[in-house]
Parts: C-alpha cells; structure tokens; sequence
C-alpha cells in the first residue's frame, strides 16, 4: 500500500495517511526499512503493509518511495 506520512511524535512513532480512507495508521520506528526515523520527513510517501496490531491496523515494513 502507499501512504504519506501525516504526522511524527518525538518520541519514535508516527501516523500515515492514506488516500480515500480517514483514519490514520500508527507506525513505530521499529517499523522502517532503508530509512531512519530521523531522515524520514512529513510528507513523504511511503510503501508498507497492514497489520492488526493492539489498538488495530498498524504500518509495518515502511519504506520511503
């Protein structure tokens, strides 16, 4: 899937938004491949999949485009 990435939180983790649906989903900084949190930026686009997580669908393997 794809996503851009709408928001990030000092504190290692962040939200993505996908087009055409509203709620947001959680990744975590453990979750990126080829990037760092701190390289990554709002606004980029980023590929990934979904997983169920705790609290509901998560980012997992996110890769900035």
């Amino acid at each position: 899937m794809k996503g851009t990435i709408k928001t990030k939180i000092e504190k290692g983790y962040g939200f993505i938004s996908r087009e055409g649906e509203g709620k947001d989903l959680f990744f975590h900084s453990n979750d990126l491949k080829g990037v760092t949190f701190d390289e990554l930026q709002v606004g980029d686009t980023v590929t990934f999949e979904i997983v169920n997580g705790e609290k509901g669908p998560n980012a997992k393997n996110v890769t900035r485009v």
